[in-house]
């Protein structure tokens, strides 16, 4: 799973997160930056809820590949008996089969929206919990505007590198994952490129004549 994807989802939550202080207020605009994708790939939690999503995501390419495996011997078995089956037969047995593929292919999109759904349900606490320390780092400072420079919009195209605030999101980040948790169980979280399951390609029926 590349995180790519996730960043972006980020950018926008950042860009939605900070609005500018209340008018009136006279002091000059206080302007950051820092870069989505680096936070979202060392993020505290990331390489762990990775590693259990590609865990999950290989238990549904098991499915779909043995369900692809059963259709294909169905098909084989039929193009063995074609030539000594009635036409009757032969229609009765090809709408079967179609019947089949049909299953196959409902399944197989069951099987990606689970898999898209977990990885959403374990890549939201991260981006969540990103969104948070960045936006209180933004009331604590009193910047009036955090850009990302890692969006692939182009917010910053080019900037005064003491303006990056990058490591200061991952410091905060890593000294909250590394504080005693009390209360409920820390949710398991992940970011990561959307994979739908694969491993069988679709059998094709034979046509009816």
């Amino acid at each position: 799973m590349g995180y790519k994807s996730r960043s972006v989802m980020l950018s926008f939550a950042i860009l939605g997160a900070f609005s500018a202080p209340a008018m009136g207020q006279a002091a000059a605009p206080k302007i950051v930056y820092l870069n989505s994708q680096q936070i979202l790939a060392q993020a505290p939690g990331r390489a762990e809820a990775e590693a259990q999503f590609q865990k999950e995501l290989a238990t549904y390419q098991t499915q779909v590949k043995r369900m692809g495996d059963s259709l294909n011997v169905l098909v084989a078995a039929y193009n063995k008996q074609e030539v000594i089956l009635s036409p009757a037969a032969k229609e009765a047995k090809q709408k079967e089969l179609q019947g089949k593929e049909q299953e196959f292919e409902q399944r197989r999109r069951q099987l990606e929206q689970q898999a898209q759904k977990r990885e959403a349900d374990l890549t939201r606490p991260i981006l969540d919990q990103i969104q948070k320390v960045i936006n209180d780092m933004r009331t604590e400072e009193g910047y009036t505007f955090i850009l990302d420079a890692g969006s692939t919009a182009g917010v910053v195209v080019a900037a005064d590198k003491n303006l990056d605030v990058t490591e200061k999101v991952l410091v905060r980040l890593r000294t909250l994952a590394a504080a005693p948790k009390t209360g409920a169980t820390r949710p398991a979280t992940s970011t990561g490129p959307t994979a739908n399951p694969s491993g069988a390609t679709r059998p094709k029926p034979p046509a009816q004549r």
